[in-house]
């Protein structure tokens, strides 16, 4: 915890980016924003690690508007079409002036709200259902994607994305691990994406790498 705080003032957490492909067209469409923690050493520290730390700190909430800062002006380089996804912490959601403390970001950095995608979780939406919900609405109303991350792994799925305005679906990569081999995985990332596809929602699928 004490060299998380020392290297968070000197801003040592760095977005990475990863592809986001149309698989038809073959063509980049966007890219989901990665936290490492550049350690003096020279290695990297993946955020499963670090997450939790900052989490029980309570610093979480200022490293990701940290790092949306970074990723925000690095995505203003980039084509006008090409999206930024960055996950939401369940811990975030209990900040009422969570959606406030965004946009001001974007504002600041000169990057259109349709530009940026939030990642949100289904365990993230159990715990903090009400402040969820107004975040969620105040964000949407200004432009901002969502998507729905981790699908299928939580106890509501379905009713989150009837209730909830989200644009996108992430399938978790549990049911992607197999899927040309195992026919039930197969079929149940078919019935996801048919599901999506009929609710009018876009859908990524994990762990394609």
């Amino acid at each position: 915890e004490q060299e998380f705080r020392r290297d968070l003032e000197q801003n040592a957490f760095r977005p990475h980016y990863q592809p986001i492909v149309h698989l038809e067209s073959g063509e980049i469409t966007g890219f989901e924003m990665l936290a490492r923690w550049e350690r003096d050493d020279g290695s990297h520290v993946g955020p499963c690690e670090f997450i939790p730390i900052a989490e029980e700190c309570g610093l979480v909430g200022e490293l990701m508007l940290n790092l949306l800062a970074q990723a925000c002006v690095d995505a203003t380089a980039w084509g006008p079409d090409l999206t930024l996804s960055i996950n939401v912490s369940p811990t975030q959601l209990k900040d009422r002036w969570l959606s406030e403390k965004i946009l001001r970001v974007l504002v600041q950095a000169g990057l259109p709200p349709q530009r940026l995608k939030l990642e949100i979780t289904e365990n993230a939406l159990i715990a903090e259902p009400a402040h969820a919900k107004s975040i969620i609405q105040s964000l949407k109303n200004q432009g901002v994607l969502l998507a729905l991350d981790d699908f299928g792994t939580g106890y509501s799925s379905i009713q989150h994305l009837r209730i909830l305005p989200f644009d996108n679906v992430k399938i978790d990569r549990s049911f992607i691990t197999g899927i040309e081999h195992d026919a039930e995985a197969h079929r149940m990332a078919v019935s996801m994406i048919h599901l999506a596809f009929n609710l009018g929602l876009s859908v990524v699928a994990e762990g394609v790498e």
